[in-house]
């Protein structure tokens, strides 16, 4: 039965160590471009879109349709991205081992 709770202790400190990833990993940002950086996204470690930035010369051209794409796409990949990154340091935790829930 010792190795039983000695199970349940490393079990709870990997629990504990992955909380904190969480948490430090949505403090952290990425930035994905689209349109050769006409619009960029930044996106936390939460999946949120804290920053949107276009450039005026896509306002200016009136293409509402191009913008859309490319705001659509700038943020699709800031997902990605951030997805990927959140992994990548569970990954750092959890050495490798896919948990259901935890990795993207």
């Amino acid at each position: 039965m010792a190795n039983m709770g000695d199970l349940m202790k490393q079990a709870q400190q990997l629990q504990s160590k992955l909380a904190r990833i969480q948490e430090e990993a949505a403090n952290k940002t990425v930035e994905a471009s689209a349109g050769g950086n006409m619009v960029t996204a930044v996106v936390n470690g939460r999946l949120e879109v804290v920053a949107l930035r276009v450039d005026s010369s896509v306002v200016t051209a009136g293409d509402v349709e191009m913008l859309q794409d490319l705001v659509i796409a700038a943020v699709n990949e800031g997902i990605r991205k951030a997805q990927k990154m959140v992994a990548d340091e569970m990954g750092k935790v959890t050495g490798g081992l896919k948990i259901p829930g935890l990795t993207a």
